[in-house]
């Protein structure tokens, strides 16, 4: 039987993309030059769900009020995970609004149609769970799987050997009874995790395997959503009409004749492009970006609102909203070393994560792998090396 409705979790916060996450949740951040959650949802409709069940939280606002009562026609109905008490926890809060078999899935995870269809063909056939799996090389960052004849059979949360080829790829299929499963799951430091319900099933229920190789991308750190946008340009995920190939441009969106587009690379609503501009390689504008003359952004991703004054280089740049960088801004690109929390990643692609609302007033120059916070505000001709925390005013 086809499944009609899903859950989507995307109550998280995201906190090892701050200082993104700082001002909404992690699956509202852009792929591209539009929300993650946007994708996931295209995908779930592409694939004919008929109701979406949206599991919010953080900054729930931000979610709510982006999507509201409908999206492309398919209702949303909104629970609150008022504690992020675990991935179970918060499909736990779904129960009240779902009635019988569910597809369940990560809202900050793009994933295409064909995938999900797949499970819910395996559920379909088989009337047993079915999850999503798929192949990678590297697995220590994922729930690995052991897969027998097409089962399922252990989970390890990541696996620090490498005999493992397989990962959860975070999209489910359930019958109703998977929240009596959840209640009856042994909660660890007051959690709730969908993969200790999976490992409880186990034991009395067989768990399909279903082995897919579509489009599967997570944003774990700042220099992931990159790597989402290269995978979304090269897809063509985006909405915006296209010029030329791979060349997407807003009909509302002003390109100087005299600028250069490089494929791929999308332009939203109401930009504007500044004559001898040279834009791409892979390069997303989020609604009502403004890059000047002479400047040169390639490999970036600039949210809504962002401004780019004449003469600046941006590289391997990731900005939020109403982000305001002056002439002359310079962020070279990686590789470089960058810290996350206490713990330090070594050879990233990133040339910057500038935060919203912050202010580069002038011949600002960034370090390689710096972290710039919210409303941060750098004084003409300062060098910006590391993280500047939220609200920080930095001089020469």
């Amino acid at each position: 039987m086809h499944i009609d409705t899903a859950v989507v979790l995307a109550a998280g916060e995201g906190t090892r993309l701050r200082p993104l996450t700082r001002n909404r949740p992690k699956p509202m951040l852009p792929a591209a030059n539009r929300p993650i959650l946007e994708h996931v949802f295209d995908a779930l409709v592409e694939a004919g769900i008929e109701k979406l069940v949206a599991v919010v939280g953080y900054k729930r606002d931000r979610v709510q009020d982006h999507f509201g009562p409908t999206y492309r026609g398919i209702p949303i109905s909104y629970v609150s995970q008022t504690k992020q008490l675990g991935s179970g926890h918060a499909l736990l809060q779904a129960r009240s609004v779902v009635d019988g078999p569910v597809l369940v899935m990560n809202g900050d995870r793009l994933v295409d149609a064909a995938t999900i269809e797949s499970v819910d063909t395996s559920y379909a056939e088989t009337g047993h769970t079915s999850i999503a799996v798929i192949e990678r090389q590297d697995t220590s960052r994922y729930g690995a799987v052991e897969v027998q004849d097409g089962d399922i059979v252990d989970i390890v949360e990541k696996p620090q050997h490498d005999e493992f080829r397989l990962i959860n790829g975070g999209v489910y299929a359930f019958d109703g009874d998977i929240f009596e499963a959840i209640d009856e799951t042994t909660r660890h430091a007051g959690e709730l995790a969908l993969t200790d319900t999976i490992e409880l099933l186990l034991e009395s229920d067989r768990i399909q395997a279903v082995e897919v190789d579509g489009m599967w991308v997570d944003a774990t750190y700042p220099w992931d959503l990159l790597t989402v946008a290269r995978e979304v340009l090269a897809r063509g995920r985006v909405v915006e009409s296209a010029r030329d190939e791979q060349v997407w441009v807003d009909n509302s969106a002003r390109v100087h004749d005299e600028a250069t587009l490089q494929s791929p690379v999308v332009i939203g609503p109401d930009c504007e492009v500044g004559p001898d501009a040279v834009i791409g390689p892979n390069v997303a504008l989020g609604r009502n970006t403004t890059i000047g003359a002479n400047s040169v952004v390639q490999h970036t991703v600039l949210d809504a609102d962002t401004r780019v004054d004449p003469s600046s280089t941006l590289v391997d740049t990731v900005t939020g909203q109403d982000v305001n960088l002056g002439v002359n801004t310079v962020v070279p690109g990686g590789p470089a070393d960058v810290q996350v929390g206490t713990e330090v990643f070594e050879d990233q692609r990133l040339g910057a994560v500038i935060a919203d609302r912050a202010v580069a007033l002038g011949d600002v120059s960034f370090v390689s792998g710096s972290l710039v916070g919210p409303n941060a505000r750098l004084a003409t001709g300062v060098t910006v090396d590391g993280t500047v925390r939220e609200g920080a005013e930095v001089v020469r």
